[in-house]
């Protein structure tokens, strides 16, 4: 039995005083804290590594429809396979989250996220080179002569080409994207659940794991930059760069790194306890001897807790769903989801063909300035809770006048347009010729007798600004020069300026359109104002859910907010958006042994209306849902109404209690402290 510590032993600095006024050696509590330390450091650093794996598959979208030569709407199935892995263990993980060894199935978790990057890499190992649509050259002794307006031109597939070899290697992205969702599941949950029970220090994981999603734009920036083929190939021997449609950045040097971020990210976890001590408050540390039973304060093992007693289950819910506020906030939420979503999947896409910038480009802009400037707006939006102790009316009001000037900053994006890229028999006609006929558009009567292939994507820039699918539709019958300064000359549809209908020249590559250049700085700084005003009210706007239930149900809201969120808007929004994006597509690319690859030219302006009015159509939703739910709001919580008054004695209650549902339930981004440094997606 312990005793109570003396006048002497307190001089020793080797011993520490327990609450019950027992000796504890000083070693034991420099060995706890520095378990606590360790895994707050290992949750951070978790919390990094599968922020940096997702943002970079969310970059390398584009990258990957490329080199697999799919559709976007596909692609939007591998981005909404993450959500589907996330999901099927998520009610597992948090039912059995108070009875297992966390530590260890977070390691795990950790580790299957590292398999699933490592498994997406594999198609690159298993497809060989990269061969992009390219025209026939023969060469002779002295020049290079590009026979394509001549009936003699032949162009083949390659020798050994087998159609079966790479068409579904993509289904090895989509379970890699399905194990990591797997993996990321315990994660969050499990450690949040553990710094719960046995530490203060709630917040520096969350801050720290924020770094993970910039950096993960900013190696995507640089793998994109890079030929997927780096180390591989001559550099000097490709003929495009980074602007060009058929251009393939390293997609699987970046999923590499991430997989090794994610393996470090285990290996911590596999040596700390079960279970710790509580860390008391004022900085004492209160050691007993055996483990006290401890409650998983986890959103979503409470949620679950709840669903699996189905007498408690319906209850609760249609308690939650006869609250007009939950009812009107799920609908809101599940509207800025799907916006959200579609908006970051196809932003790189949109920038690459609207503005004619490089994937890289737009990859590197999003990493360094949106996504630090929504930081800031979801940080600086907890702040101003807390500092004016916003009442729920005011932080209704808040977001919803912060939310319909972002909608506003939104529809201004329709302005920041430019010209279409002017393609011959796309969307120009060719140089003082009309075409031949809507069904063989591509033709004029300036190449019907050059025999070119209808399936080949090789654009070359004519003197007159006009692009060109192939120098064979431009007319060429000769070239000069050689790799990127190759110039084709005697182009019978090329009418230049100072020549002849005939007698001008084209260049390999795509035309460049300036006035798109122009227009490029005024929408990202359009966007960056709209993110940040977005970020700004997300904060008030998820505390409104927590205010507008009865304590009891804040977890259970949470979840079905989530899953709700989840279900309808991160799942589908990917796969509709890029079905509608490939209706806008001009010109399909052809795989190396035939077939339809991923597109070449879009329709710039439909491209812009479509993406941008689904933005636009969404948000108008939540608008509307905004003002109503105001409306709720400040009908049900008037200054001095009894309504008011009995939540704020429900609350009084409440906090008095320890272990209630007051206490911080944390969420990705999210915490229900009436202190509210909460951030908000």
């Amino acid at each position: 039995m312990d005793r109570p510590i003396t006048a002497g032993q307190l001089k020793d600095k080797s011993l520490f005083q327990d609450s019950d006024g027992s000796a504890v050696p000083a070693k034991s509590v420099c060995h706890i804290c520095s378990k606590l330390k360790i895994f707050l450091g290992a949750l951070a650093f978790s919390f990094f590594a599968k922020g940096l794996s997702g943002s970079y598959m969310k970059s390398m979208s584009s990258q990957i429809e490329r080199r697999f030569e799919i559709s976007s709407s596909i692609v939007g199935i591998i981005d909404g396979s993450f959500e589907i892995g996330n999901l099927m263990v998520m009610v597992l993980v948090s039912y059995l989250g108070p009875r297992v060894h966390r530590p260890k199935v977070i390691a795990v978790g950790c580790l299957i996220m590292s398999l699933g990057a490592f498994l997406s890499v594999m198609p690159q190992f298993l497809m060989g080179r990269y061969n992009y649509e390219r025209i026939t050259v023969t060469v002779d002794n002295s020049t290079i002569l590009l026979e394509l307006c001549s009936q003699k031109c032949k162009c083949l597939w390659p020798a050994g080409c087998e159609k079966t070899t790479n068409s579904y290697l993509w289904l090895f992205v989509l379970m890699g994207n399905l194990l990591r969702g797997i993996g990321e599941a315990p994660v969050m949950p499990l450690g949040v659940s553990y710094i719960d029970d046995f530490s203060k220090e709630e917040n520096s994981a969350f801050y720290i794991g924020m770094f993970g999603p910039t950096l993960g734009f900013l190696l995507g920036s640089f793998c994109a930059s890079l030929w997927v083929d780096v180390g591989v190939v001559d550099i000097g021997k490709r003929l495009i760069n980074p602007k060009d449609t058929r251009w393939v950045g390293a997609w699987w040097l970046g999923l590499l790194i991430c997989g090794a971020v994610n393996f470090i990210a285990s290996l911590p976890f596999w040596f700390l306890p079960y279970s710790l001590p509580k860390e008391g408050e004022n900085e004492n540390l209160k050691i007993t001897s055996t483990v006290m039973s401890k409650q998983l304060f986890s959103v979503f093992s409470r949620v679950y807790s709840i669903y699996l007693s189905i007498a408690d289950f319906f209850p609760a819910l249609k308690k939650l769903f006869g609250n007009p506020i939950f009812l009107v906030y799920i609908f809101l939420t599940i509207l800025q989801y799907n916006s959200l979503v579609g908006l970051i999947t196809y932003e790189t896409k949109f920038m690459e063909q609207q503005f004619n910038v490089s994937v890289a480009r737009a990859i590197f802009l999003i990493g360094v300035i949106l996504l630090p400037i929504t930081i800031l707006g979801m940080f600086l939006g907890g702040f101003l809770i807390k500092k004016f102790k916003l009442h729920i009316t005011e932080m209704a009001k808040f977001a919803c006048i912060t939310f319909i000037v972002a909608y506003l900053l939104n529809l201004l994006y329709f302005m920041c347009s430019c010209e279409v890229l002017q393609v011959a028999g796309l969307t120009a006609p060719y140089s003082g010729f009309h075409l031949s006929s809507p069904k063989t558009s591509f033709m004029a009567s300036c190449n019907t007798d050059c025999s070119c292939k209808l399936d080949q994507w090789d654009p070359v820039c004519g003197d007159n600004g006009i692009t060109y699918m192939t120098a064979c539709f431009a007319g060429c019958k000769s070239s000069t020069g050689m790799g990127k300064n190759m110039v084709f000359h005697n182009c019978s549809c090329v009418e230049g300026r100072g020549h002849g209908l005939g007698n001008s020249s084209a260049v390999l590559g795509q035309c460049q359109r300036e006035s798109c250049t122009k227009a490029f700085p005024y929408f990202l700084a359009l966007q960056t104002a709209c993110a940040f005003i977005l970020a700004l009210g997300g904060t008030p706007t998820y505390m409104i859910m927590f205010r507008s239930v009865s304590p009891d149900l804040k977890s259970f809201a949470v979840g079905i907010e989530t899953l709700g969120g989840r279900v309808l808007g991160g799942l589908p929004a990917p796969i509709y958006f890029g079905a509608l994006i490939d209706k806008t597509c001009l010109k399909w690319g052809t795989k190396n042994c035939g077939g339809s690859g991923s597109c070449r030219v879009y329709d710039t302006k439909t491209f812009r209306n479509v993406y941008l009015g689904l933005i636009a159509g969404l948000r108008a939703g939540c608008c509307l849902l905004y003002i109503v739910l105001s409306v709720l709001i400040m009908k049900r919580f008037k200054p001095d109404g009894k309504e008011m008054t009995n939540i704020k004695n429900t609350e009084g209650s409440t906090s008095k209690e320890p272990d209630t549902a007051n206490r911080k339930e944390i969420l990705p981004g999210a915490r229900t402290s009436e202190e509210s440094e909460e951030t908000c997606m």
